[in-house]
C-alpha cells in the first residue's frame, strides 16, 4: 500500500504532502490544477522516465519520496538485500539537466530494477491505457495476462528463437547454385592468388631498403674508390698506407741515435695498422658494391607483386594473410555446406515441431481464458449499467510468432440486438473507460499488486453510468488501495479519504497544493463538482446527501460481507 507521496519542485508543486490511506483515495480539482502532476510524481518515484521539464523553473532539483507498506514490499527488500522495518522508502531525484538518480531506503538502486519493484506494488492506469485497449496488438498480452501462462510463454518463447535461429544459419547456407559457383570461383582464386605470392611478414619493407640501396651503389662505388685509392694508392701514386710506412721507416732509422724519437716511432705504427685496416674494409665494401643489374630487376618485380597483392587485399602482408585464413574458412564452410544443410535441417524439423507443440498448449490455454474473461467482463459491464452488453475474446489462428500461433481481438455489441463489432469502432468514450474498469476489475483479482490508481477512469462517463463506475471503484478499494484522479462527484462521494487540489497564483509564480479535506470541505468539493463555481446552499444540501447516501451504502456492502 501506498502510505505517503512526498513532492518537491515538480512542475507547479512547490511541496506537497499526501498521506494516502486504504480504501479509496480519490483526488479531485479543476481542469489544470495539477491533478496528474501527481501521478507524474508517482511514476517518477516507481523509475519511470523523467525529464528536465518536469522540474519547476527556478529549481535546482526536484525531489519525490513514495513509501510503501505491505507484504510485496517487505518480499522485494528480503529479496534484494535491503532492510525492512515497517516501510519501503523510494526516492528520485531529477535534476535542473535532467539527470536523475533513485534509491530504495537510502541506498542507490538502478531504474530499471525499480521499475520492476513497481509493477509488483502497484498497478497505474494511465489515460494512455484506453488508446492501448482500442488497438488490437496489445489485445493478447491483456489475455494472456488474464490467463496467467508467464511460465508457458517463455518456455514457448525459448523454443521459437531457438528455431528462428536455425532458420537465420539454413537461409545463410542455402544460396542459390549460381551464386554458391560464383562464390566458390572468386573465393578459390583469392586464395590462389595470395598463396602464389608466397607472403612473408616484413618482406615489403626489407626488399624497398635493399631496393634503395642498390639505386644508390654507383654514386656509393665511386666515393669508396676514391677513399680506397687514397689509402692504399693506385698504379702513379702511392696511397696513405705506402706514404705511413714510408715515414714509419724513417723515423725507425735514426732512432738509434735519438730515443726521443721512440714514441713517434710507435705512434706512427698504430696509424699504419689503423690505414691499413680502413684500406681493408674500403676494399671490402667496394667488392659488396659491384651491383647485379639482374638483383635490381628481380626486386622490382617482386615489389611489383607484393604492390599488386596489397591493392587487391588489405594493404599489408598481415592484412592479406588473414583474408586467405577467412576466405579458406568461407570456402570450407560453403563446400561442407550440404551435410551442415542436412543437418540443420533435421534441427528444424525438431525445432518446428517443438514450437508448434508449445504454441498448441498455448492456444489451448487462450482458449479457456477467453472464454471465462469474456463472461467476466460481461458481468462486469452490466454492473456498469451496460447490462445489455456483449463481449467476447475472438481468438484466431495465425503462424508461428514471437507470442504463438494466436491473434486476439476485442468484440463488443453495447446493447442488446446488435451485431458484434471491434471496440475500437463501436465503442463510445465512456463505454470504454467502463470496459477499462471492468478488465482492470477481473485482471485485479487474480494479481498480488496491493494498489492501484487510475487516472481519469470516468471519461466519457455519466449519470446512472457514473455511479456504477463509482461503486465499482469502492468494490475494489475493499480488497486493495485504490488511488483515483476524478471530475466525478458520484465517485468522489464514495471516497474513503479525498484530497482536493487547488491551483493559486503569488508573486506572479503559480503553485499547487494538496489539502485532505474534512466532512465540510468535501461537501464544498462535491458541490463544485456538480455545480461548477456556483455553490448554493442547495448544492451543498445534495453534497450532504451524496456522501450520506455513499456512506450508507459502503455499509451496506461490508455488511454483506
Amino acid at each position: 500500500m501506498l502510505t505517503l507521496l512526498h513532492i518537491e519542485n515538480i512542475a507547479v508543486v512547490e511541496r506537497a504532502e499526501i498521506e494516502f490511506g486504504p480504501g479509496l483515495n480519490v483526488l479531485s480539482g479543476e481542469t489544470g490544477a495539477g491533478k496528474s502532476i501527481v501521478i507524474d510524481s508517482l511514476e517518477a518515484a516507481l523509475g519511470w522516465r523523467t525529464s528536465r521539464e518536469l522540474v519547476r523553473r527556478g529549481a535546482k532539483s526536484a525531489v519525490v519520496t513514495a513509501v510503501f507498506t505491505g507484504p510485496e514490499a517487505e518480499s522485494w527488500c528480503k529479496a534484494n538485500g535491503h532492510e525492512y522495518e515497517g516501510e519501503l522508502i523510494l526516492t528520485r531525484r531529477i535534476s535542473e539537466e535532467g539527470k536523475s538518480s533513485c534509491r530504495v531506503n537510502g541506498i542507490p538502486t538502478p531504474a530499471a530494477q525499480i521499475r520492476e519493484l513497481g509493477l509488483r506494488l502497484i498497478d497505474i492506469h494511465s489515460q494512455g491505457d484506453g488508446q492501448r485497449l482500442t488497438d488490437e496488438r496489445y489485445h493478447l498480452d491483456y489475455l494472456d495476462g488474464f490467463a496467467g501462462i508467464e511460465k508457458e510463454l517463455m518456455a514457448y518463447r525459448a523454443a521459437y528463437e531457438s528455431l528462428r535461429h536455425i532458420e537465420e544459419e539454413l537461409k545463410a547456407l542455402e544460396l542459390d547454385e549460381g551464386e554458391r559457383e560464383r562464390r566458390i570461383d572468386m573465393l578459390t582464386f583469392r586464395i590462389n592468388e595470395i598463396r602464389r605470392a608466397n607472403l612473408k611478414v616484413g618482406e615489403y619493407e626489407e626488399k624497398l631498403r635493399r631496393r634503395d640501396f642498390l639505386k644508390s651503389a654507383g654514386k656509393l662505388a665511386d666515393g669508396v674508390r676514391d677513399a680506397s685509392a687514397a689509402m692504399n694508392g693506385g698504379e702513379r701514386f702511392d696511397g696513405a698506407v705506402s706514404l705511413i710506412e714510408s715515414a714509419l721507416g724513417a723515423v725507425s732509422h735514426v732512432l738509434r741515435w735519438s730515443q726521443e724519437l721512440a714514441p713517434l716511432a710507435e705512434k706512427l705504427t698504430d696509424l699504419r695498422y689503423a690505414a691499413e685496416e680502413a684500406g681493408e674494409e674500403l676494399r671490402d665494401m667496394l667488392s659488396r658494391l659491384d651491383v647485379s643489374p639482374e638483383e635490381l630487376d628481380a626486386l622490382d618485380e617482386r615489389l611489383d607483386v607484393l604492390k599488386r597483392i596489397f591493392r587487391k587485399y588489405g594493404g599489408s602482408e598481415d592484412a592479406a594473410l588473414e583474408l586467405l585464413n577467412k576466405s579458406q574458412e568461407e570456402l570450407d564452410s560453403i563446400e561442407g555446406s550440404d551435410e551442415r544443410i542436412k543437418k540443420l535441417t533435421a534441427k528444424e524439423s525438431a525445432a518446428q515441431a517443438e514450437a508448434q507443440r508449445l504454441a498448441r498448449e498455448l492456444t489451448s490455454l487462450r482458449r479457456g481464458a477467453a472464454q471465462r474473461l469474456s463472461k467476466l467482463i460481461e458481468g462486469e459491464l452490466r454492473e456498469l449499467s451496460m447490462s445489455g452488453a456483449s463481449f467476447t475474446v475472438e481468438l484466431t489462428g495465425t503462424s508461428l510468432g514471437p507470442k504463438g500461433a494466436d491473434e486476439a481481438r476485442f468484440l463488443m455489441a453495447a446493447n442488446a440486438g446488435e451485431a458484434m463489432g471491434r471496440i475500437s469502432r463501436v465503442a463510445s468514450g465512456g463505454e470504454l473507460s467502463r470496459i477499462m474498469l471492468a478488465m482492470k476489475t477481473v485482471l485485479s483479482r487474480a494479481d498480488s499488486v496491493e494498489a492501484m490508481v487510475f487516472d481519469e477512469i470516468d471519461t466519457g462517463v455519466s449519470g446512472i453510468a457514473a455511479q456504477r463506475v463509482a461503486e465499482k471503484l469502492s468494490g475494489i478499494a475493499r480488497e486493495k488501495q485504490v488511488i483515483c484522479v476524478t471530475h466525478l462527484p458520484q465517485i468522489a462521494a464514495m471516497a474513503d479519504a479525498q484530497f482536493s487540489i487547488v491551483k493559486s497564483e503569488s508573486g506572479g509564480r503559480t503553485y499547487t497544493n494538496v489539502t485532505l479535506l474534512d466532512t465540510e470541505g468535501r461537501k464544498a468539493e462535491l458541490a463544485r463538482l456538480t455545480g461548477g463555481d456556483n455553490v448554493t446552499d442547495t448544492t451543498l444540501l445534495a453534497a450532504q446527501e451524496q456522501l450520506e447516501a455513499a456512506e450508507k451504502y459502503k455499509a451496506a456492502r461490508r455488511a454483506q460481507t
